[in-house]
């Protein structure tokens, strides 16, 4: 049975040579955010929790923007950008806040049409996820039918685990079907409750030889997208050190901008907040000890994002 009920400990931490410290602690940002022209923002967990907006977290990146930083929001939904940019209007967070989004579900449908897949089998809530399944230009068909499995999450998040599908996944890898990834995330916190996502089983697949495409964070296909906006938005060049990437993971945000490299600022009270935090507090030695020798680096780490 998959085990992995949040990104916690090393195992989750994709490898890095690199020995850093903890970062230090601030309490506000504007100093930081000076020396950048861009930000690369995680969604859920920075700017929202799922439920409602961070005021500060959408008053500091107002304040970046008019004075003349832009904002990339980067999302492992895996839905097209239309679809989180209603999903944040409904969670109250300003539009000002924000000028362009790239999302894992755009980064998987391009993948799909590079490959010219013609049937797909599909794994993830319907309902939910509808905004993705019906840009599909390929058919919907069962496994033995398919050329490849699209993921966008678990059918029922709530009651099932990764290993209801090994299965499903033993059947798709003696078919030697790819499986494209459209949530790398392995978790999600929902108003407090962690649920699995595409991820987790995209990684049991790929435990158990399968080959995946990951569409969003940490993998370069997004942050070559953001930065790929950043400059059409600046009508310039944009050096990777002017970039600051903003997230509450190790594994995706902490890790992408490592890969990407560029600075990254780690917010405590997303997923990894029962590590961090004590009740409302980030506590300096948690904080070392979540960053071990082989972390991926962040340049400061806060509660929450605060001007």
């Amino acid at each position: 049975m998959i085990v992995r009920p949040a990104e916690t400990g090393k195992r989750l931490l994709l490898p890095s040579l690199k020995t850093s410290p903890p970062p230090p602690t601030l309490s506000h940002a504007a100093p930081l955010l000076a020396r950048y022209d861009v930000i690369f923002c995680d969604v859920w967990g920075v700017v929202h929790n799922g439920l409602t907006a961070f005021e500060g977290a959408c008053a500091t990146l107002e304040k970046f923007r008019n004075g003349g930083g832009t904002v990339i929001l980067v999302s492992n939904a895996p839905v097209p950008k239309h679809r989180v940019a209603e999903t944040l209007e409904t969670r109250h967070v300003p539009r000002s806040a924000w000028d362009d989004i790239v999302s894992s579900g755009d980064i998987a449908l391009a993948h799909l049409d590079e490959r010219g897949f013609q049937r797909l089998y599909c794994i993830g809530p319907q309902d939910r996820d509808e905004a993705l399944f019906s840009a599909l230009k390929a058919r919907s068909v069962p496994l033995a039918d398919a050329e490849a499995i699209i993921c966008t999450g678990l059918n029922f998040d709530r009651s099932e685990t990764p290993d209801d599908y090994r299965g499903l996944l033993a059947e798709a890898l003696q078919h030697r079907l790819p499986f494209i990834c459209a949530n790398p995330d392995f978790v999600v916190d929902v108003g407090g409750t962690l649920l699995y996502c595409a991820g987790a089983i995209a990684d049991l697949y790929a435990h158990m030889g399968g080959a995946v495409f990951w569409a969003g964070k940490p993998h370069l296909n997004t942050y070559e997208t953001a930065h790929a906006k950043a400059e059409a938005l600046r009508d310039q060049n944009v050096p990777r050190e002017k970039i600051l990437v903003i997230g509450d993971s190790l594994r995706t945000d902490m890790k992408g901008a490592e890969n990407f490299g560029c600075d990254a600022l780690f917010i405590a009270s997303g997923i990894h907040r029962h590590e961090t935090m004590d009740e409302i507090s980030l506590s300096p030695k948690r904080l070392e000890e979540l960053f071990v020798p082989g972390s991926p680096p962040a340049i400061g780490a806060m509660a929450e994002l605060a001007w």
